[in-house]
């Protein structure tokens, strides 16, 4: 079982808040969902592999693209 496979929940979460407010930085989308920043830069990678796909802007924004089928 991949890794990505026991935090869905999470990576659910996270996809929710990005695709409601595209833009949101890593930071404020830390503070939604009260953990740290680094949390939330940990689970990026792997949301990727579980076909969650976003990119950054130059000001450290989050957007999405549309999720693997």
């Amino acid at each position: 079982m991949a890794f990505w496979n026991k935090k869905q929940d999470d990576f659910e979460t996270m996809n929710e808040i990005i695709q409601r407010q595209p833009g949101i930085s890593q930071a404020q989308l830390a503070h939604q969902l009260e953990v740290e920043r680094s949390t939330v830069a940990r689970r990026l990678p792997s949301m990727e592999e579980a076909g969650y796909l976003y990119y950054e802007d130059d000001n450290g924004g989050l957007w999405p693209f549309n999720k693997k089928s």
